[in-house]
């Protein structure tokens, strides 16, 4: 048998088959491995095959229905992608407890995109930054002929500006085009037109451009939301001033701070992820957002309010569109934002911050109360019957006793399994 290399030449040409039969081959896989592998999913072969380079299967995440919410005072089912225990359970939970006093109130910059143009090798940077400016009606005319429909759907460029970053190896003219992409993320559009006027922009200063590209630090469509938690219908004041000391605590400290912000982004990034969209562009743009001030802060901030009640609010960039990549060729994506129903990317912005502010709010009371670990666990008891070889009713019976326990890892529901069927 010759060597295994992963040197394969021309392996994007291959059939499906032949591909995951050659990686089978490879990884000495067995045939329940390979027949996993080749298995049919809610999208097929060809349309993966299409999406990305190499493909030789899809991997399944479980997708759930967070409900209760009220956002601007629309009733809405949220479709939520995430393999983490309680992530949904804590949206829904959370939602009931404001639904009554308004739900979620929302609000949204505007929907532009930034893209970057960066301009090396110019001797005269602030000469170079007015020359740029001075062109801004061209600079308008050069990005819209790159999108008539954008334009013709009300978007197109917005406005220009020039930066001057100083570098150990000198100094930097970056010009940033902004464009208001409506209801698509926009990234292909802003990177076009970005590289179409870089050889405008050489031409003009007599520098030498380099990267085009756009930024995902969205800082041009920031969205908000708000809620107000009674303290009655949140278990007393207790839990409320307990709730701010931990919103406190993350907002000034970044080792709470990263954990506290990840917990925001299980739900965020779950309906980034259910709706197609981008979710490593969502997940830097507001970690770069917290980071905005110069140390990296809490997402949401919260306080009690005149009343003596528990008021959220969470402000972060959210890039998301309704066209274009992902969104409009995965079925299951279109299905679900059927579900979902956002009359624009804007309204779905508006939705995903709601739930990511609601998400912040069970995990923080969670943690002042009873800690994570309780609902949590209870949740992932289950994942650990079930990987143990648990089945129908059994996967209950088995989280219940390794919970009783006090002993949550598939030893014990291996043993908790052995001994119900011993019975």
């Amino acid at each position: 048998m010759s060597e295994k290399t992963s040197r394969i030449s021309g392996f994007h040409t291959w059939s499906v088959e032949d591909r995951i039969a050659r990686v089978a081959d490879f990884a000495g896989l067995g045939e329940g491995e390979r027949t996993q592998l080749a298995a049919p999913s809610n999208i097929g072969a060809e349309l993966g095959d299409h999406m990305i380079e190499n493909f030789i299967t899809t991997i399944a995440i479980p997708v759930g229905v967070a409900t209760n919410l009220k956002v601007d005072g629309r009733d809405v089912l949220v479709p939520m992608a995430t393999e983490e225990s309680s992530v949904v359970a804590a949206v829904g939970n959370s939602a009931r407890q404001c639904y009554e006093s308004g739900g979620f109130t929302t609000s949204m910059s505007g929907t532009e995109m930034i893209a970057q143009i960066q301009l090396l090798d110019v001797p005269d940077p602030h000469r170079a930054r007015l020359v740029i400016l001075e062109r801004q009606a061209e600079i308008a005319e050069i990005c819209n002929a790159c999108d008539p429909v954008l334009v013709r759907l009300g978007g197109g460029f917005r406005g220009l500006e020039v930066r001057l970053v100083d570098t150990p190896t000198g100094t930097m003219v970056v010009t940033h085009i902004i464009v208001d992409t409506r209801d698509a993320m926009g990234a292909n559009a802003v990177n076009t037109m970005a590289e179409r006027l870089a050889p405008d922009i050489a031409r003009w200063t007599g520098g030498t451009t380099l990267l085009r590209i756009l930024s995902n630090l969205a800082d041009r469509r920031v969205v908000r939301a708000r809620a107000t938690w009674t303290a009655e219908a949140i278990g007393g004041e207790k839990v409320r001033d307990a709730m701010v000391a931990a919103y406190q605590f993350a907002d000034n400290d970044p080792y709470r701070a990263a954990t506290h912000n990840k917990g925001i982004m299980n739900g965020i990034s779950a309906v980034v992820l259910a709706t197609g969209n981008d979710t490593r562009a969502v997940e830097a743009g507001a970690h770069a957002y917290a980071a905005r001030t110069g140390r990296y802060r809490s997402l949401t901030t919260w306080e009690v309010t005149a009343e003596g009640h528990l008021a959220g609010a969470i402000e972060l960039p959210l890039a998301v569109g309704l066209v274009g990549g992902a969104v409009k060729i995965h079925p299951t994506a279109r299905a679900l934002l059927a579900i979902l129903k956002p009359g624009s990317a804007e309204e779905l912005a508006r939705v995903i911050a709601s739930v990511g502010l609601a998400q912040n709010f069970g995990a923080m009371k969670a943690l002042a109360t009873d800690g994570i670990q309780k609902g949590h666990m209870s949740l992932h008891a289950h994942n650990i019957a079930f990987a143990a070889g648990a089945v129908g009713e059994e996967v209950g019976e088995v989280a219940r006793r390794i919970i009783a326990a006090k002993a949550i890892n598939e030893e014990a529901a291996g043993r908790a399994l052995a001994d119900l069927r011993g019975q």
